[in-house]
């Protein structure tokens, strides 16, 4: 069984400011070990305060490679754009910030296929993880869908893939590229951020569920070998 440890906090900003120590930390000792950092972060809201606490730290950030865990399949600078809100907060520091998606796609498999041709440029394994979970337990962009069996079971050297959410989520109804399970399971560090009750009673429920677990987060963190921490806040 995957070895979890939670990290509880008062409110959002101390979790940020937690979280940005811990990734800071693993960014600095990839640098010492390897010369460069490959990291892969997350959209959505949630994240946001703990970049603009990153983007502060005193990095050689032209080392670190920053690319999202996943991304909408819409153009560049659109508000559904993951890459466009990590790319605001790190570009200027000097990174470099790496698409998986280029345009709005109407072929989302081959838009996957593409995405991972790319990732397969960039020094693997990744060196760290951050991820965020939705209320209904997705995790990147592993969904319930036609995609999924793919996403969990795919080969191991398969970076990325396309996928198509079923049903389409309300708030960005269109198809994505995603990061593999097996990618996201062979990073040397694996974290989670997350906020509200929902969130950790499903990823509670997630983790006693195990490999059998129909959140695509418990099928993640139950092909996780290393310890994954867990930072959670109201």
């Amino acid at each position: 069984m995957t070895e979890i440890e939670w990290w509880e906090y008062d409110d959002a900003d101390e979790m940020a400011e937690a979280v940005a120590g811990d990734v800071r930390f693993i960014i600095e000792s990839a640098l010492d070990a390897r010369g460069g950092a490959v990291i892969a972060l997350p959209g959505g809201k949630t994240p946001l305060p703990i970049y603009d606490k990153l983007a502060e730290a005193k990095l050689d950030w032209k080392r670190v490679t920053i690319v999202p865990t996943d991304d909408r399949l819409v153009p560049m600078g659109d508000a559904l754009s993951n890459i466009t809100s990590i790319g605001k907060a790190f570009i200027p520091e000097g990174a470099r910030v790496m698409p998986i998606t280029s345009e709005q796609a109407e072929d989302y498999k081959a838009a996957g296929r593409a995405a991972d041709a790319r990732l397969q440029d960039v020094h693997w394994p990744l060196d760290l993880c951050l991820l965020g979970v939705g209320a209904d337990g997705h995790t990147a962009s592993i969904f319930p869908g036609p995609d999924l069996d793919e996403a969990l079971h795919g080969p191991k050297e398969r970076r990325a893939l396309g996928v198509k959410p079923d049903p389409m989520p309300e708030d960005a109804p269109v198809p994505r590229v995603s990061l593999s399970l097996a990618s996201i399971v062979s990073a040397r560090a694996l974290l989670l951020a997350v906020t509200g009750r929902k969130k950790r009673e499903v990823i509670e429920a997630a983790v006693q569920e195990g490999v059998a677990s129909p959140y695509p987060i418990g099928r993640v963190l139950a092909g996780a070998e290393l310890p994954v921490d867990i930072h959670w806040s109201e």
